[in-house]
Formats: C-alpha cells, structure tokens, sequence
C-alpha cells in the first residue's frame, strides 16, 4: 500500500518537472538559436569561400581559409600584436586599481568620497564617445597631449601614426577607460575583511605592507585572479579602442585579431577569412583562458 502511494507521488512529481519544462522549452529554444546559430554559421562561413565575389554563390572549400592564414604567416604577428595589446592593459589596470583600492581603503582616509568620484567618471560617459575624445587628445598638431608636452620643452610626438607611440597611446587611452572597474572591484573586496584583523595586526605592530600581504592579499587573491582572468578575455576580444584610434594601423602594426578580423570581412569583403580568423581566436582564447583557470585555481577559491 505504502509502495503503491510513494509511487503515485513520484510519477506525480515526475508529471510536474515534466510539464514545468515543457513551458520552458520555447523560451530555451529561443536562446539556443539566438546563441548557438550565429557561432554554428560563423564557422561554416570558415569552411567556405562566402566574399563579395561569391555572395550568392558560395561554396566549401574546406580548411583553405585556414591554410591562407598559417601557411602565409599572416597571423602570427596578429597573434602577437593581440598578446602585447591583452597583457600591456591588463597588468597596469590590475596594479593601478589595486593601488588606488587600496589606498580608498585606509581606515579615516578622509578624501576616500571625492577621489572615488573622480574614479567613477569615466563610466558616466559612453566608451565610443570617451574614445573619440581621445582620438582628439592624441591628435599630433592640435592634441591637448601633445601641447601639454610642448609646455616641456618636449618635441611632438606621431602618437597614432607611428608604432611605439601608438601602443602607448593605446593602452593609456584602455587604462583611463577600464582601471575604474578594477578599483572598485578590488575595493569591494578588501571591505568584505573584517576590521578585527587589521585592529588585531596593528595591536601585533604590523605595518601596513605586513596587514597587506598577510591579511588582505590571501583575502582577496580568488577576486584579483578572476577580475584579471575576465578583464583578460574582455580585453582579447575588445574592439573599439584599437578601431577608432588607430584602424589597425600604421600598416597592420596595431591590428589585434578581432580588428584584423572584421577588416577583412567588412572592408576587403573577404567574409570566410574573417570568419577563420574569429574561429581561430576563439580557440587560442579558450586554451589560454582553461590553462589560467587551471594554473590560478580560481575557480576552488571563489567556491
């Protein structure tokens, strides 16, 4: 009798789950085709020759488009450009936003308010707009930089048109726009240390670099590797900073692969080729992103 009645709960309880998701199953469909048809047709796109000049006609053509790209060499500087790009902006936004946070967070600091106010302006303004503002900053005879220099005796400087400048110009223009994020990512963290332990530690005799590295730093290390590890996919796949300072330019010195990418589909209509490059950026982000993940231990920390 007790057999037969648990049995009719579980089936009634199996009826439920499977009704409760059958109302679902439009919606996650949905999301599946919003998410998964634009990857799956970007990498068919990969195995063709879709151009401008096959736009109605495309065919498969296999790995050619890939071939083109190893065979030619033509993405291995691309490769290295978007490594120098990615880790040039995420080592001074990771230590200056700790600095800063760190700083923010010195118990009876009393211009903590206005300085986090300063902090925060750069996300009151829009990141296209904020950024063709610096296309004008850097500009080479009418730029504010390049007059303040002047004011030091200092000979102007080709700040987008000439490589070395350019990558300054570049990952200043990215430090302005995302150390922000990172100091108050870095500050939210340090407050959730208790005060007990830095009390107890100045009772000890500790200094701050010793309350720092023995209290707050093993606190917050799980926060700072994920903060660096997002900001670090976030940066390899960012796209208008280098668009709309330099183009990629001078030459292809600046191009990253999502910029090269879309150059080659959208201004050369070489659809496949920037479809192959995407392909390809993805997969070397994903093995850098799993290796990361694997060597920082992230993952266990925030659990």
């Amino acid at each position: 009798m007790k057999r037969a009645f648990s049995n009719e709960i579980s089936d009634d309880n199996l009826k439920r789950f499977l009704t409760n998701y059958l109302y679902l199953l439009p919606i996650i469909g949905l999301v599946l085709f919003i998410f998964l048809y634009p990857i799956a047709y970007g990498v068919y796109i990969s195995f063709t020759n879709f151009s401008l000049q096959h736009f109605f006609n495309a065919t498969l053509i296999g790995f050619q488009n890939y071939e083109t790209l190893f065979r030619t060499g033509v993405i291995y500087p691309i490769i290295l450009q978007t490594l120098i790009w990615t880790v040039g902006s995420i080592i001074p936004m990771v230590l200056l936003g700790m600095l800063v946070a760190t700083i923010l967070n010195q118990k009876g600091f009393k211009l903590k308010v206005p300085i986090f106010t300063v902090i925060l302006l750069p996300w009151a303004f829009p990141a296209f707009i904020s950024l063709l503002i610096w296309v004008g900053m850097w500009n080479t005879n009418f730029g504010i930089i390049n007059q303040f220099l002047a004011l030091l005796g200092i000979a102007k400087v080709n700040w987008l048109f000439k490589t070395v400048p350019a990558w300054g110009a570049l990952i200043i223009t990215n430090l302005w726009l995302s150390f922000s994020y990172y100091t108050t990512f870095f500050l939210s963290s340090m407050q959730s240390v208790p005060d007990e332990f830095h009390e107890s530690a100045k009772v000890d005799g500790a200094n701050m670099f010793q309350r720092f590295s023995k209290i707050t730093w093993p606190s917050i290390k799980g926060a700072v590797a994920f903060a660096s590890i997002s900001g670090f996919i976030y940066t390899w796949n960012n796209f208008y900073p280098i668009y709309l300072l330099t183009g990629g330019g001078p030459g292809t010195s600046t191009y990253s692969l999502t910029v090269y990418s879309y150059s080659q589909a959208f201004s050369f209509y070489n659809y496949s080729l920037g479809a192959a490059l995407s392909v390809v950026s993805v997969i070397i982000l994903a093995i850098m992103a799993v290796f990361m993940l694997k060597y920082t231990k992230v993952l266990d920390m925030i659990s």
